[in-house]
């Protein structure tokens, strides 16, 4: 079961080679790394080409680069990565394990947050509780899919901000999520430059904007504008 790992990125000079280089183990098991840019001006599509099987010009916005990505992909599984987020290193063989038999056709990761604050151990114990919960994923989990599952959804909704809450939606119709216990770790950079309380206060009120109705557009304001 090959894996086709896309990574929207944007501006990610500073970590991308960190992010491709504990990819290698997977490019030479065969599993594609695929890197959608969307316009980047600090040099990341130079410094991600040598690391990755292709690089691609997309549109700005994540959702739009992975879509693009994703048609781009050769391998059965999709897997969408944030370029400050690690996988574990035999993601493979437990991506593989969870969709045998076919009774999950998508899934995602626990996570572990990376940062300065001791309450980052729980703000990720939360969303994976939440996750398990709700069925919704959210992309910092490293959300995969099979191309057949992400095809007959649609692949994600190009809106600007809560693509991942729409997909997982709609994935939801075609089965359950898989939750790995396998940790996927990321960076905390967000909440290090924010606060914690701050960042998931925001992060909520956000959600619950989503959750009434509020355009996708005017969040994504709202989040670059805080960001």
């Amino acid at each position: 079961m090959r894996l086709s790992i896309v990574i929207p990125v944007l501006d990610e000079a500073r970590g991308i080679g960190a992010t491709l280089a504990a990819l290698q183990p997977l490019r030479a098991r065969g599993h594609e790394v695929i890197v959608a840019d969307g316009g980047s001006s600090d040099g990341t599509p130079a410094l991600a080409a040598p690391l990755a099987d292709r690089v691609i010009a997309a549109p700005r916005g994540r959702a739009v680069q992975m879509n693009r990505g994703a048609a781009r992909a050769a391998g059965e599984v999709l897997v969408f990565l944030h370029a400050d987020t690690r996988l574990p290193a035999d993601a493979d063989r437990l991506v593989a394990a969870a969709l045998a038999g076919g009774r999950r056709c998508w899934g995602r990761f626990d996570i572990r947050i990376e940062g300065r604050s001791r309450l980052l151990a729980l703000v990720g114990w939360c969303m994976n509780l939440r996750s398990r919960l709700t069925g919704i994923a959210t992309g910092d989990q490293a959300i995969f899919a099979t191309r057949e599952a992400f095809g007959r959804i649609g692949g994600f909704a190009e809106i600007a901000l809560m693509e991942d809450i729409d997909f997982s939606r709609r994935a939801k119709r075609l089965s359950a999520p898989a939750c790995l216990g396998a940790v996927a770790v990321t960076s905390g950079r967000r909440w290090d430059r924010h606060g914690v309380v701050r960042t998931v206060v925001f992060m909520w009120c956000l959600r619950l904007a989503y959750f009434f109705g509020a355009p996708s557009d005017a969040l994504a304001r709202q989040y670059a504008a805080r960001t």
